[in-house]
């Protein structure tokens, strides 16, 4: 998978997993990492899918309806990718935080779905639910920040809090914020999202 890794000044910090939105790309979210923390290493992914030349995570079949078959096999690929990442890296594979925006949060949110020990946590700006109706593993220990709009035409309030249920079924720990915008991402909310990391790592250091 097209990537760019760059190694950051704390090996102890989590890997930030960066996955960008609907026609999108490697570069998109950089910006972010650095909000979220300045030390940490940067993995940033380009999806594998082409939708009208546009870079996308996994296939879908309309707005809003995924290709599930599709989104299976990516979630599979992209886990492997971050097995041989980890590896050609040299980073921690058990201490990566996903931050996805979008198609980039779904497929984020997929890799929970599926995969007991892909993440770490995760950070999810307008996610959907990845798939209906099936059994999570057990996600104790894994943290989660959601953050979703209110007006969001594309993933209503209800598919978030949704999500929300579903990851806290799975034992995750949650915190869904809200903005009162649509599907776009915020300033916002990626502040608010550093601030719930800082804590996150904060409690971490503590244990």
């Amino acid at each position: 998978m097209k990537h760019i890794f760059n190694k950051g000044q704390d090996p102890t910090k989590p890997t930030l997993l960066l996955l960008h939105g609907t026609g999108g790309n490697e570069l998109d979210l950089l910006p972010l990492a650095g909000r979220i923390d300045e030390e940490a290493s940067v993995l940033s992914v380009r999806g594998n899918v082409l939708e009208n030349g546009m870079p996308r995570f996994f296939r879908r079949l309309a707005e809003g309806v995924f290709d599930i078959e599709d989104l299976i096999f990516r979630t599979k690929e992209l886990n492997e990718f971050l097995d041989v990442a980890a590896e050609k890296y040299g980073f921690d594979r058990d201490n990566i935080i996903a931050i996805g925006y979008s198609n980039g949060a779904n497929i984020a949110a997929s890799l929970l779905f599926h995969y007991q020990n892909a993440l770490k946590g995760a950070i999810l700006h307008h996610p959907m639910v990845p798939r209906k109706g099936i059994e999570l593993p057990d996600l104790s220990g894994k943290h989660v920040f959601i953050a979703a709009g209110t007006n969001d035409p594309i993933c209503s309030p209800m598919e978030s809090a949704e999500l929300q249920s579903l990851l806290e079924n799975a034992n995750a720990k949650v915190e869904l914020h809200w903005e009162n915008r649509g599907h776009q991402l915020t300033m916002q909310e990626v502040e608010a999202a550093a601030d719930w990391y800082r804590h996150f790592w904060n409690q971490s250091e503590k244990r």
